[in-house]
């Protein structure tokens, strides 16, 4: 019989559960955190949800982007979300014109001169996935060839991406996962060895996420877990990460972008 915790919610309500972490932390995204992180405890999907959605200034202009390119009027329809922050077929049929055109938009009044540093990961092949915006637009990148800020640039950077991990053990509100962090060797940004760490999947009992078990496949934004994952999403998020790594290394471009486009 089909477990009811594991049926698909509505795309607002997923992109709540995603998007809760950095804003908790004051990254993105509306002041109120409290309201958002109830949204996606509760999971309706209501006009309250999207309108806090819109105020992600960084995400929202990417699910517009992807909705648009592939034939969608609902930027919040779930097939979107799921593509922005884990991965799908649907964002490489996002043309090279349609991204440069997005990021001209909202960028070139921000960096002037420096804007072609960031066409350039359009060009190398970037979508309009959330490791595209980590990797090849936050400044963070441009931080690691700076060994005074080196160690906290590579921890925003590994936080701020959507993880992938699979629970070894639950204990009350905490998971313990295996997982691979961000390793820098002053040269190249890269996946580490699997290690554990210890994550949350809720607070006095009330989460986001249903039950877990050990063997599940996690995603993981900053210190929470966002949802559950077949293989087959692991296997898009392992790829749109590694190729987001890969432009980053091989042009080493370092973003001038501001950290507050999150």
């Amino acid at each position: 019989m089909p477990d009811p915790s594991r049926a698909a919610v509505p795309g607002p309500v997923l992109f709540a559960r995603y998007a809760f972490p950095p804003n908790s932390h004051g990254f993105c995204g509306p002041a109120d955190s409290g309201s958002f992180f109830e949204y996606g405890v509760a999971g309706a999907d209501d006009r309250g949800l999207r309108a806090m959605a819109q105020q992600f200034a960084g995400a929202w202009p990417y699910l517009q982007l992807i909705a648009g390119a592939t034939g969608l009027a609902d930027p919040l329809d779930r097939r979107v979300v799921e593509a922005y922050w884990i991965g799908s077929e649907r964002l490489d049929r996002v043309g090279t014109y349609a991204v440069g055109n997005s990021m001209e938009d909202r960028f070139r009044h921000l960096t002037g001169a420096r804007f072609g540093s960031l066409t350039e990961g359009v060009l190398a092949g970037g979508v309009p996935h959330h490791s595209f915006a980590v990797f090849c637009i936050y400044p963070y990148t441009g931080l690691l060839s700076d060994q005074r800020k080196a160690a906290t640039a590579l921890t925003v950077l590994d936080r701020c991406r959507i993880r992938w991990g699979r629970v070894l053990g639950v204990a009350g509100d905490q998971v313990v996962v295996e997982s691979r962090a961000l390793v820098w060797d002053g040269r190249t940004l890269a996946l580490g060895a699997p290690a554990t760490e210890s994550v949350v999947r809720s607070v006095d009992g009330v989460g986001m996420v249903g039950d877990l078990a050990p063997g599940d496949l996690v995603s993981l934004h900053w210190e929470w877990i966002c949802d559950r994952l077949t293989d087959a999403q692991v296997g898009l998020l392992r790829r749109y990460t590694e190729r987001h790594l890969a432009i980053v290394n091989d042009r080493e471009v370092r973003s001038a972008v501001p950290a507050l486009l999150g």
